[in-house]
């Protein structure tokens, strides 16, 4: 029998809890122009009873130049206060396709020192076809007060990145896709360069699920060892904007790897500034 991630859940779990006052759930769709989707918009439309919408455009550090940068420990408090959540509860994070976006939120609940997260295995497009609830209705959220404790042990910043591609020291994990990767495809942004870290294995984060539901163990471990990686080493993820890599640690974490961070700048930051090497190709 295959063995899953004790990071995800069902939706024949979520559903049967659904009434449970301790438990909350957060939408935490997020897409690039080229999917043609508007997370907010399919959020009033449609979304799983007692969702709260968690903007990822808008829970960033005020000011900052690069798109979704970690808020402070502060601004992040405030932002999870108002939308009813508290270190204690037991939160469910989902996305439109399933472990797509969804991974950056629950990843940041946990670096702010929230302790029961979990990715809903499937996403929220899976529970409709399903024919599980799904309401219009706007959820009255009552206001809670999280109190965050800041692991910044699980962020790489730019200096550190500098210094493993540089060096050496860790693996770089890119979760971006391979046209991306390689540089035969233009990003999405624009001003950046196209191409890849120095170094850096490339692991799309596509191919750590199947239809939107997180691979078994066995299948996540050999997705890693096709691309190269030991997972016996340190890894930094990276993406475009450091949404997606987060996939990648919920993978590590899910085989137990602990000796990771994500790398918040991606490629916004090292693709757009003009003293940072990249090679381009498929390694």
């Amino acid at each position: 029998m295959s063995v899953k991630s004790p990071f995800v859940v069902s939706a024949d779990w979520l559903e049967s809890r659904l009434s449970q006052p301790d438990l909350k759930i957060v939408d935490a769709s997020w897409y690039l122009p080229v999917h043609n989707r508007n997370q907010r918009e399919e959020y009033e439309v449609g979304h799983i009873p007692g969702a709260v919408f968690f903007d990822q455009d808008a829970v960033v550090e005020p000011g900052a130049a690069l798109p979704h940068t970690l808020p402070s420990p502060a601004v992040f408090e405030a932002h999870a206060s108002k939308l009813g959540l508290s270190n204690d509860d037991t939160i469910i994070v989902y996305d439109g396709p399933g472990i797509f976006t969804a991974p950056r939120v629950w990843w940041m609940l946990r670096v702010m020192g929230a302790k029961k997260v979990h990715v809903l295995d499937g996403g929220f497009d899976n529970w409709k076809k399903d024919g599980r609830p799904v309401t219009s209705n706007m959820t009255v959220v009552t206001p809670a007060e999280f109190i965050a404790d800041f692991d910044d042990s699980r962020v790489a910043p730019f200096s550190l990145v500098q210094t493993i591609v540089s060096e050496g020291g860790a693996q770089i994990a890119d979760a971006r896709s391979p046209g991306r990767f390689s540089g035969s495809e233009p990003e999405p942004r624009e001003g950046m360069r196209s191409g890849h870290m120095p170094g850096a294995y490339n692991l799309p984060v596509m191919t750590l699920s199947e239809n939107g539901y997180l691979k078994d163990l066995e299948a996540l471990r050999s997705v890693f060892n096709e691309a190269g990686m030991d997972l016996d080493k340190p890894v930094v993820t990276s993406c475009g904007s450091g949404v997606t890599a987060a996939a990648i640690i919920l993978a590590l974490e899910s085989l137990g790897h602990q000796d990771n961070r994500l790398y918040d700048g991606s490629w916004s930051e090292w693709g757009s500034r003009d003293d940072t090497p990249i090679d381009t190709g498929n390694s």
